[in-house]
């Protein structure tokens, strides 16, 4: 509430909103750093900082601030590009003795990769053994998203051989990070080393990463790399998002493989997963220019059997339209 309150209302108001709220609501409950923490965040989900840093030093003689604390505004700091602030509340919260946790500096490292400060995000992460602490997959792949930002694609494929030296396990941040670099990079073959890498390790990337991928492949005229990651996700019980197949589906049918596009569709319907009216479109075309309209009726048969499951929204395949054009 107090968010909305922040986002819509002035500053005045959030403070109003939260001395009403304490009197008037939670009464005979003293707010304490936890509350505090709350009225803090409303101000730094809504990247209004200067507020933050307002409140803070308006209301902390008031309630301790702790290390939650410091990572709330150090977020908010980060978020708002603000990564020298973030710095200083380091500084500061340790002169109180509030000592940061894995979380604090991954932060931190974060802001300096936004900040494009590499030298400083390496300091960062260099002093995790000084502060008695073990950085881990979060730690590292902030690092390496700096590293990225940067555009040091040696330095972060370096460092994610030596996640896997020390047992830091990757994970699809890591993977996407990776991959978006190599991509910004143009660099094909490094991107199918790192598929390949992914694969023999049975790692199983989300949607975001899969559409990422199969984008890259098709728009660099690779439908068969696009194939395998669809049968590699298939063979894992996983059934891939209708933009996967409309990307994948159009590169085929553009190279001639019309036979590939029509079995991806139709595991896609075998899964309970609707094809889009464009992919369909484009079969129903091609299909009936090669004159096999036994698989086009295949498919309406499955559509059609979907629908009286699953009906279909906005954009999804509804069948044929006109059943003369197969006669």
């Amino acid at each position: 509430m107090l968010s909305r309150i922040a986002k819509f209302q002035t500053f005045e108001d959030t403070l109003e909103a939260f001395e009403r709220m304490e009197k008037n609501i939670f009464v005979g409950r003293k707010f304490g750093t936890d509350e505090f923490n709350v009225l803090l965040t409303a101000f730094c989900t809504q990247r209004q900082m200067k507020e933050a840093r307002s409140v803070f030093n308006r209301m902390h003689p008031r309630f301790s601030p702790n290390t939650k604390t410091m990572n709330i505004l150090l977020l908010g700091f980060k978020e708002s590009g603000c990564f020298s602030d973030g710095l200083r509340l380091l500084t500061e919260m340790e002169g109180v003795n509030c000592l940061p946790t894995i979380e604090t500096i991954t932060t931190l490292i974060h802001g300096a990769g936004v900040a494009r400060d590499i030298a400083k995000a390496r300091e960062l992460f260099e002093e995790f053994p000084m502060r008695n602490l073990r950085p881990d997959t979060g730690a590292y792949n902030a690092l390496l998203s700096s590293l990225v930002r940067c555009r040091d694609m040696e330095s972060a494929t370096g460092l994610m051989d030596e996640m896997e030296e020390k047992g830091i396990e990757h994970d699809n941040i890591t993977y996407h990070t990776m991959f978006f670099g190599l991509m910004k990079s143009k660099n094909l073959d490094s991107v199918s080393e790192l598929f390949d890498k992914m694969t023999k390790e049975n790692f199983v990337p989300k949607t975001r990463t899969v559409v990422m991928l199969m984008k890259f492949f098709c728009a660099n005229y690779q439908p068969d790399l696009g194939l395998n990651l669809w049968g590699y996700l298939l063979e894992r019980g996983r059934c891939q998002h209708g933009h996967a197949l409309d990307l994948l589906a159009t590169s085929l049918c553009s190279h001639g493989k019309v036979q590939e596009a029509f079995e991806c569709s139709k595991q896609m319907l075998e899964r309970g997963r609707h094809v889009s009216e464009a992919v369909f479109r484009m079969l129903e075309r091609f299909l009936l220019q090669a004159g096999d309209t036994e698989k086009l009726r295949t498919l309406d048969v499955m559509i059609k059997r979907l629908q009286n499951i699953l009906p279909p929204s906005r954009g999804h395949a509804t069948g044929i339209l006109y059943p003369t054009k197969m006669d």
